[in-house]
């Protein structure tokens, strides 16, 4: 069974944002403006994301 991934792109900056949005954006891999990166659907990466949703979008889910 294949396992679902989602894209995930960082659209906003971290300079000025509390230091765990910044380790979060760093959890997930992200350190760049626009940059995407295919990530594992879990429940964490999900609430990573939620967390910082002024931060990141989801682009993509996939199957």
């Amino acid at each position: 069974m294949a396992k679902k991934t989602i894209v995930v792109k960082q659209i906003g900056s971290p300079i000025r944002r509390p230091a765990s949005q910044r380790q979060t954006l760093i959890g997930l891999g992200l350190n760049k403006m626009h940059k995407t990166r295919e990530l594992e659907d879990t429940p964490a990466v999900r609430g990573m994301v939620a967390k910082i949703p002024h931060l990141v979008e989801i682009i993509e889910e996939r199957s």
